[in-house]
C-alpha cells in the first residue's frame, strides 16, 4: 500500500508542477507577443526618421561651382512637396 501513496503522491507532485509550467508558458507567450509588437513600432519609428532625414537631405541646399565660385543650390519651391508654395508678386 505504501508504493500506491508514493505513486500517488509523485502524481499530484506532477500534475502541479505541469499546472505552474503552463502558466509560465501563458506568460512567455504573452510577454513575446508584446516583444513582436514593440519591433514593429520601433521599425515604423525607424523608417520615419529615415524619410525624415531623406526629406531633409532633399531640401537641403547643396554646394556647387558656378563660375569659378562657391554657391548653395537650393530646389526651386515648386520642386518640393513640404516646402511652403513660392510667393508671387501682384503688381
Amino acid at each position: 500500500m505504501r508504493e500506491l501513496e508514493r505513486i500517488t503522491a509523485r502524481r499530484s507532485e506532477l500534475d502541479t508542477l505541469a499546472e505552474e509550467l503552463t502558466r509560465r508558458l501563458q506568460e512567455v507567450q504573452a510577454e513575446r507577443k508584446e516583444l513582436v509588437i514593440a519591433e514593429r513600432v520601433l521599425n515604423r519609428l525607424a523608417e520615419q526618421d529615415r524619410a525624415g532625414a531623406d526629406a531633409a537631405t532633399a531640401v537641403a541646399p547643396t554646394p556647387a561651382q558656378a563660375a569659378g565660385r562657391a554657391v548653395l543650390l537650393t530646389p526651386h519651391c515648386g520642386e518640393n512637396p513640404t516646402r511652403p508654395p513660392c510667393r508671387t508678386t501682384t503688381a
